[in-house]
């Protein structure tokens, strides 16, 4: 039971941060961390699986996906290589360095969907919390 409740507690945190950081890089780090810490955790990540029904039907699958793309992109920015990462991936890299950059627009999709982002995350903690519980 101690072990739940000190999961429970870290993704609280992490979702935490994310209300509480501006839009920023460190905003998108923020979620990199949150997804980071629910992979971490089979506990937490086999609650968002596409088996079960009401995940489906609520596309959890899709959305979790999307915040998947900002961690692997953050994991990207830190890595040096010249290795192919294809193109999604790379014009994921582009994006989340042009905001590390400070140069942020409305035509860069990442930046435009920030607000989006957000919500994402609180529907995947509310998805989570309650399986805490």
């Amino acid at each position: 039971m101690k072990l739940l409740e000190k999961v429970k507690s870290g993704l609280d945190e992490k979702f935490q941060k994310i209300l509480k950081t501006p839009a920023s890089f460190d905003f998108f780090v923020a979620i990199h961390d949150f997804i980071e810490y629910i992979e971490l955790n089979p506990s937490l990540s086999k609650n968002l699986s596409s088996f079960i029904k009401s995940n489906r039907e609520l596309r959890i699958p899709g959305k979790y996906s999307h915040l998947k793309q900002i961690y692997q992109g953050i994991e990207d920015v830190n890595i040096k290589s010249n290795v192919d990462l294809g193109h999604e991936r790379y014009m994921v890299l582009i994006e989340l360095n042009k905001i590390r950059n400070k140069d942020i627009s409305e035509s860069n999709s990442f930046w435009k969907k920030r607000e989006l982002f957000r919500k994402l995350t609180g529907e995947i903690y509310e998805i989570l919390n309650p399986n805490l519980a």
